[in-house]
């Protein structure tokens, strides 16, 4: 897939032009190429989400000026920056990051199936923090968990924000690339809060069924006190523990409603941590308000 010049990269190659404040999802396909990807702009700053099912690249002879700082966040696949159309001056691979000021366009490109986020920053803000350095390191670390956690949250809620609600995730976007940069993030910041709580959320996600998995274990990975952890989950209205049951007893019944291959109550019970079948039973209940199997049998009607 061919596309315009790197000055304009952010919002082209995923199909879609954004206005300051604004968010929103295309996706881009022909007979060669199946790009989606979806771009909010807050303000200055802009957040493109791009997958590439083949790969993308520049068309062309990029030109002109440019004064940004560009963070790259691959999460599969490879993009390769600068150099020429046969060789690349960088190559973040997936599971990786690269933050950079840019001066000037270039080429890029990347291999197919590639799934990344890329954030355009302005330079009078961050510049000074990587100065003519290439920063890179793991997709993996606490600062850029939070920075994606919120970038998720801002192209979810962009539309409904109100004037301060864009300050806010302006300013929240600012100071997590600045902590990216600095290999720190200031925990005692209340905007930043909201991220913190989502990243505990979206790590938990992928580790529900192991035994482990507690408030500790997430502050851990995240690189803060539980203190601070459950500090940032009192802005959402449940506690982190809360949380992890809560999701748990969702995959739960998400699985009784699957018509084939159901587990039983126990295992369902021993899969999801739960002390027992009768603390998974009343859990499920309290939330539900129908027992594990009065929610099967009643799943199992509503389909006949």
């Amino acid at each position: 897939m061919h596309i315009g010049p790197a000055a304009a990269h952010v919002q082209q190659y995923a199909g879609a032009e954004s206005k300051p404040g604004s968010a929103g999802a295309a996706s881009r396909s022909d007979q060669a190429t199946v790009v989606k990807g979806r771009v909010a702009k807050v303000r200055d700053v802009a957040i493109t989400d791009v997958h590439g099912v083949s790969a993308i690249r520049t068309a062309g002879n990029p030109g002109g000026v440019e004064d940004q700082v560009r963070m790259y966040v691959v999460r599969r696949g490879a993009w390769m920056l600068g150099g020429t159309r046969d060789r690349a001056e960088h190559t973040v691979p997936g599971g990786q990051f690269l933050l950079r000021h840019v001066g000037r366009p270039s080429h890029f490109e990347t291999v197919p199936h590639t799934t990344a986020q890329v954030l355009v920053l302005p330079a009078a803000m961050l510049k000074p923090l990587p100065g003519n350095r290439i920063m890179t390191g793991s997709a993996d670390s606490a600062e850029v968990r939070l920075l994606a956690a919120h970038s998720n949250m801002v192209h979810a809620t962009m539309a409904e924000l109100s004037p301060a609600g864009v300050e806010a995730a302006h300013s929240s976007l600012i100071e997590l690339a600045k902590a990216v940069a600095l290999h720190r993030f200031d925990d005692t910041e209340p905007l930043l809060a909201p991220a913190l709580a989502q990243a505990a959320k979206d790590l938990a996600n992928g580790q529900l069924a192991d035994p482990e998995l507690s408030p500790p274990m997430l502050a851990r990975q995240l690189n803060v006190s539980v203190r601070t952890l459950q500090r940032a989950f009192a802005t959402t209205g449940e506690s982190a523990t809360a949380c992890i049951r809560h999701r748990r007893l969702e995959e739960a019944r998400l699985a009784l409603a699957t018509p084939s291959g159901r587990l039983s109550v126990s295992e369902l019970a021993a899969h999801w941590q739960f002390a027992d079948s009768s603390h998974f039973i009343r859990a499920f209940k309290k939330r539900y308000g129908q027992t594990p199997t009065e929610y099967a049998r009643s799943t199992r009607h509503a389909g006949s």
